[in-house]
């Protein structure tokens, strides 16, 4: 080579040189000033956010866990103005969830698995981005999708909860690890969903896996090294082991048979918690039993305790305090996971401090923060497993509605009546705004129920060997599961314990809501709408279509004297997954998961999106005729793969539809399903120890004859699909007249 030929790779390089020196000279004065912003995050700060607003400081913006927010420059006389700031693409097919963290200009947000990014909340550049090398193969045990409820801030540290179970802390400048602790012993089937809290230098998490089989805790880690500092066990364990401390002990004496703690027991707390300073009290709630069915789990009865309880603790020590059961012998996955709202009202024309909550099971309730005390409580939606909870034992009233000896139709079904999407509590109106579906289940004892480690453990026969005809079309699964659910956004005055008024929602799956100023509440709906109404009236003020559905909750927060309206879009959860034909069809929204923001006349425009055409390929031939074969796929297939799949292979349509498997992937059909060669890239693991080749290929069959038959009704003749169409929706009016009639007669009590 001549001399001269260096010429041009040295030029390279320097100017390489050049460029890398000129963006670590950005780097450094964009990292100090996030450390001025972040470093003295702390709990003073978050307290003292409920008279600053600017920022959005913890998960429910403040302890208090109010999503309240005082920022009126967005109010009702000009919230028709508010338009599109930025967005940003996060890549992601996956459920968001999430409730992003703001501090001075700097926006902190996760995605699916629990992906963090940092974004310039000015503008929506993204600053960093750490995926985590998360182990992907275990999405296999997150039930309702490998989403993340947000990240935490705390003195120049952005913490994390992943989908494998880690608690991760990241240097909020640069987003490098600066310490990583596995939470759960893997051997269990826990995953993490739950956003952290931070208080007095304690990170809080929980976990997730009840379904499964696991017994549920929640842990303080120290903020600056991720050492262990407690963990408070919400279930007992095998009492012939002892008990960890006296709370342990006392909720062992509600628990009878079992054994119990083979499946683990349940308990676990995979969202909400709050936090009150003055009487230094964490707040948590506990979710359902593992498995569900309490016949199995607790044949001699007994409340099980913490199961569907609010429980207080001191933060420092995890010390038991009091705790109240929202569900006693918990027996319908009736969570009561759902936010805590601190706030001080008027009640029995007394001034209380008080905590409440919607959770799952139907009934609002009003308690007292510092002992636990019940002070009301009224059903916020149709419920017929109580009658009303008796005021002076505080516990619910039990209808004979009991699925022991035979099914059973119940409202509320699994979804609730309220889930995880945060209701947010409005001061101006004295109302809060929560996000609610009408919705029932069959209920029916397993009575064969044999403990399977890896599978959904519930105890119902219902979620095990379900059959769905292949003659019965995506449309009518679509329709009639519509038309069972319904949705709405619902004002309650909690002093009053009645509903003001509601607004219907085409969906049941719909986004946490939003409160601010005078008289303004945001909520992202299924249908991919931003909205926002006058709180004291619920009339609509203003829409924005995101092109993807919403269940995130809204916040809003101001840089530089402009105020911002931020969501997540991205549809999927529980509802989105297994129960997308009755939660919502999301048809032709945007494939992937965005976080938008808004301002007052702001200018950003999304790309057009019309919408794609799913063409089904040609499904390849069934050579397995036999009905028992197809037959035998079917419950194979139900018992397998519907919670991520959906019923009759109909699922959130950005997920992989297996009606619509190209020729590729029938040809690698059993690589995928019993090798696992798609594990790392979408968490599609093996199931060669879950069943063998024969049940694979029976399962395959089965989608084969699905795809068959989706195919011809797509090529049918118009007016053969106008006639089933018609049919469809008559049987939903039937449907829906049925529901709404039990629902009428619930409600005459």
């Amino acid at each position: 080579m001549k001399q001269g030929s260096y010429a041009v790779p040295v030029l390279i390089l320097v100017l390489l040189s050049i460029t890398s020196n000129a963006l670590a000279v950005v780097d450094s004065q964009l990292q100090q000033r996030i450390h001025e912003a972040v470093d003295h995050l702390d709990g003073q700060r978050i307290i003292a956010g409920e008279k600053n607003p600017a920022d959005w400081l913890n998960h429910g913006r403040t302890y208090s866990a109010k999503r309240y927010s005082p920022l009126d420059q967005i109010n009702s006389g000009n919230v028709e103005d508010l338009d599109l700031a930025w967005y940003l693409d996060l890549g992601t097919k996956r459920g968001l969830e999430g409730t992003p963290i703001v501090v001075d200009g700097i926006m902190y947000a996760t995605g699916s698995w629990g992906v963090v990014f940092a974004i310039d909340a000015r503008n929506g550049e993204l600053i960093w981005q750490n995926d985590l090398d998360v182990d992907k193969s275990r999405g296999l045990f997150a039930c309702c999708d490998v989403v993340s409820r947000g990240p935490a801030v705390w003195k120049g540290k952005v913490y994390t909860g992943t989908t494998d179970g880690r608690l991760v802390a990241l240097d909020a400048a640069t987003g490098e690890i600066i310490w990583d602790t596995l939470t759960i012993d893997l051997k269990r089937p826990y995953t993490i969903t739950g956003a952290p809290r931070v208080v007095k230098d304690k990170v809080l998490i929980g976990n997730g896996g009840a379904e499964y089989g696991v017994r549920g805790y929640i842990s303080a880690y120290d903020s600056e090294t991720g050492d262990l500092a407690w963990r408070f066990y919400t279930v007992p364990g095998n009492p012939e082991k002892g008990f960890e401390n006296e709370a342990m002990e006392m909720a062992a004496q509600t628990w009878g048979g079992g054994p119990w703690w083979e499946v683990g027991g349940g308990g676990t707390v995979w969202d909400s918690m709050a936090y009150d300073p003055e009487l230094d009290l964490l707040y948590f709630g506990v979710g359902n039993g593992s498995p569900w069915n309490k016949y199995i789990r607790s044949p001699a009865g007994g409340d099980n305790l913490f199961l569907s309880s609010i429980v207080a603790v001191r933060p420092d020590t995890g010390q038991y305090v009091w705790h109240y059961q929202t569900t006693p012998g918990e027996a319908w996955d009736y969570t009561a996971t759902q936010n805590m709202i601190l706030a001080e009202l008027e009640i029995d024309n007394k001034p209380r401090k008080i905590i409440m909550q919607a959770p799952k099971n139907g009934f609002f309730y009003i308690l007292d923060r510092a002992s636990g005390e019940l002070l009301s409580a009224e059903n916020y939606v149709p419920v017929n497993w109580a009658t009303h909870v008796d005021m002076e034992t505080g516990k619910p009233v039990q209808t004979k509605n009991d699925y022991n000896k035979r099914p059973t139709l119940q409202f509320p079904s699994p979804l609730g009546g309220h889930n995880w999407q945060p209701m947010c509590y409005h001061p101006k109106t004295g109302y809060v705004y929560i996000p609610s579906r009408e919705m029932s289940m069959l209920y029916n004892n397993d009575k064969s129920f044999e403990y399977e480690p890896g599978y959904w453990n519930v105890g119902l026969k219902v979620m095990k060997d379900i059959e769905i005809p292949t003659w019965i079309g995506a449309g009518a699964v679509a329709k009639l599961g519509g038309a069972s659910a319904k949705g709405f956004v619902q004002a309650w005055d909690p002093v009053k314990q009645r509903r003001m008024w509601k607004i219907n929602l085409s969906g049941a799956w719909n986004g946490g809501t939003l409160c601010s100023g005078d008289n303004l509440f945001f909520q992202g709906n299924a249908d991919g709408k931003l909205v926002a109404y006058a709180a004291d009236s619920g009339k609509k003020l203003w829409s924005y279509f995101v092109q993807h559905g919403i269940i995130a909750p809204p916040i809003t927060y101001m840089v530089d004297g402009e105020q911002y309206v931020t969501v997540m879009a991205g549809w999927g959860g529980s509802g989105g997954l297994s129960f997308s034909p009755v939660t919502n069809a999301m048809e032709n929204m945007y494939p992937e998961g965005r976080v938008l923001t808004f301002k007052l006349n702001g200018t950003a425009q999304l790309p057009p999106w019309e919408g794609q055409e799913r063409k089904l390929p040609e499904p390849p031939p069934l050579t397995a005729s036999d009905k028992k074969l197809l037959k035998k796929g079917n419950r194979l297939y139900h018992h397998h793969c519907v919670y991520c799949h959906g019923p009759a292979a109909m699922t959130n349509p950005v997920l992989s539809d297996l009606r619509y498997m190209d020729a590729e992937t029938h040809e690698q059909f059993i690589p995928i399903v019993m090798g696992g060669i798609q594990g790392q890239e979408n968490g599609m693991i093996g199931f060669a120890d879950k069943m063998t080749i024969e049940e694979a290929e029976a399962i395959h069959a089965y989608l084969i004859k699905l795809g068959q038959d989706t195919l011809k009704a797509e090529e049918a003749p118009a007016w053969w699909k106008g006639l089933k169409n018609s049919i469809y929706s008559v049987l939903a009016v039937i449907t829906g007249w049925v529901v709404s009639l039990m629902t009428w007669i619930m409600n005459r009590g």
